[in-house]
């Protein structure tokens, strides 16, 4: 299949190109971090603590990607490469835009990364655009094809990978690249932004009991949804409520008897996907299903769209989009 299809969804590949780059653009939440006179070594995903504020980055720098490869930074890089979405985000975020030398044709937010130079696909790059652009480092997902890493490792291309599992990988990753960058005091800024929002809507749905949690039921590409181990359930989870995909692990093809059967209260869907031929959106298409009348979020008109960039990107907005997940599931908390 063609990478083209990522943006429609009769290919069913929207939410599975989501869901890979939403476990491939962060830490793992077991690294850590070692410095000493000469040279520091930091798997990613290591978060500083909320005491230790942002100071300038000392080098040569050694860190660990997700996948274990070691890599040793001389210095801050001056030209950046990003095949990801939402390290194109992190990297914009905080103040990177003179040093982005290129992104992945998917890359369209802030505006700005609409002007820069393409390098291809997410999971198969332009590699050839790549090395013309003689990047000091790539940042890319685990989504990155082995062989496209290969032949670029081979050719001396620092390819760093992230993958991450929850929102606090997510902020470590943000952290840390301000740390490979110099810019650890404009990371610090977006993060705390980011947990001051968990922080509201933890506080928000505090007072939920365990047996008054709402069932939510997500779908973002027709017909899938997602399980445990991914970052969109524990979105559902820290908006207070309770994944019924939660059954299951990772991204899979629904049986819809068994979402009647799970009846849940309320029902997320992607805002983006429509039906190419009946111009449906998928919110329409979930209730026209037969059967799905009788569950209680659609009879209770609780079936509401979000903004999938904000939820299946892990980068610097995924707390808005957590805030956009918990108004949908709890609207007279967050109004």
């Amino acid at each position: 299949m063609s990478e083209k299809k990522i943006k429609v969804w009769t290919a069913g590949l929207l939410a599975l190109v989501l869901a890979v780059v939403l476990s491939a653009c962060g830490a793992n939440g077991k690294n850590a971090e070692n410095q000493g006179n000469q040279a520091s070594s930091q798997q990613a995903g290591q978060t500083a603590t909320a005491q230790e504020p942002p100071g300038k980055t000392v080098y040569p720098l050694t860190i660990k990607d997700a996948t274990g490869q070691e890599f040793t930074f001389k210095k801050a890089p001056d030209k950046i490469v990003s095949v990801s979405p939402a390290e194109t985000e992190a990297l914009f975020a905080i103040g990177l835009d003179k040093e982005i030398v290129g992104v992945d044709d998917y890359s369209d937010y802030p505006e700005a990364a609409g002007k820069k130079p393409k390098m291809g696909g997410i999971m198969k790059p332009n590699e050839e655009a790549i090395i013309a652009a003689n990047p000091d480092v790539v940042f890319a997902g685990i989504s990155l094809s082995e062989q496209a890493t290969t032949k670029l490792r081979d050719m001396g291309i620092m390819i760093f990978k992230t993958e991450p599992k929850t929102v606090e990988d997510v902020i470590a990753n943000i952290e840390l690249y301000g740390k490979i960058t110099d810019h650890q005091k404009e990371a610090r800024t977006v993060t705390d932004k980011m947990r001051a929002d968990v922080a509201e809507v933890k506080n928000g749905v505090k007072n939920i009991g365990k047996g008054q949690k709402l069932r939510v039921y997500v779908e973002f590409s027709p017909g899938w949804t997602v399980g445990k181990g991914e970052f969109m359930d524990e979105l559902i989870t820290l908006a207070g409520g309770e994944n019924v995909g939660a059954t299951q692990k990772g991204w899979y093809q629904i049986s819809e008897e068994n979402i009647i059967a799970a009846n849940p209260d309320v029902i997320l869907y992607s805002k983006s996907v429509k039906d190419d031929k009946t111009g449906q959106t998928l919110g329409e298409i979930i209730k026209a299903r037969s059967g799905w009348d009788q569950i209680s979020a659609v009879r209770n008109n609780r079936v509401f769209a979000v903004d999938d960039n904000l939820v299946s990107r892990p980068g610097p907005r995924v707390t808005e989009g957590l805030k956009e997940v918990a108004k949908g599931v709890y609207p007279e908390i967050f109004k």
